[in-house]
């Protein structure tokens, strides 16, 4: 019975394969035309710092690893967002640059990774470069130390880092996929015609006794 019923499902999707395709090329063009039109590319630059020890007063790596956390805030504070905005005279606000930085620990180090997302590639280099700047600077005038070196400096990114066609288009070609599937058990689940002996059976106390084929003109031939 299981695999008669596997059998049947088969044929519904066999019988509907028109509609799967159809339903997933109108996803899959959707997904070409949002990947390529719609998507607004966005750049990424980033600095890298390394907390080192400090000669001038006997701060120790362990110290600085144990800052770790406070520098990564640091980053984003209203002061050190408000001297970059200043200093490359933006026209935005704080909490907006404030959202395109993102500030990461490379695992196992005392590197910090401090990203900048910005649809200006140009402009995302040099925030992520000033920030940098900005931080060292602050850090200094705070703990009286000195041991924050960049390591790796912004520089101008090429390709954007949210675009991926491929992605996109793969994503949209899997939702036309499954709703082509939920359309197919839907519109199943509401189709009470008869197809075969068995619809008969199975919805009426009727024996099926026999049963008259269908033949057409190229069957006879």
């Amino acid at each position: 019975m299981e695999e008669l019923d596997l059998k049947k499902l088969i044929n519904i999707f066999w019988n509907k394969r028109l509609h799967i395709i159809v339903i997933s090329v109108i996803a899959i063009i959707i997904g070409t035309i949002y990947s390529f039109y719609f998507v607004t590319p966005k750049y990424e630059a980033y600095t890298t710092v390394v907390l080192v020890k400090d000669a001038t007063n006997g701060s120790d790596i362990g110290l600085a690893q144990n800052l770790i956390g406070t520098y990564s805030k640091l980053v984003k504070s209203k002061n050190i967002l408000r001297q970059t905005i200043n200093n490359l005279q933006l026209n935005e606000t704080e909490d907006t640059l404030k959202n395109k930085i993102t500030v990461s620990e490379i695992e196992d180090s005392e590197i910090i990774k401090i990203a900048v997302k910005d649809e200006n590639p140009v402009q995302a280099m040099k925030a992520a470069n000033e920030i940098t700047n900005v931080f060292a600077k602050t850090v200094t005038d705070i703990y009286k130390i000195n041991n924050v070196y960049t390591v790796d400096e912004a520089e101008e990114p090429i390709v954007p880092c949210n675009v991926n066609h491929i992605r996109d288009i793969a994503i949209f070609f899997i939702i036309g996929l499954v709703i082509s599937v939920i359309y197919v058990l839907v519109s199943n689940m509401f189709d009470n015609t008869i197809k075969d002996a068995d619809d008969i059976e199975s919805n009426s106390e009727l024996i099926t006794l026999v049963s008259i084929p269908f033949v057409n003109e190229d069957s006879k031939r």
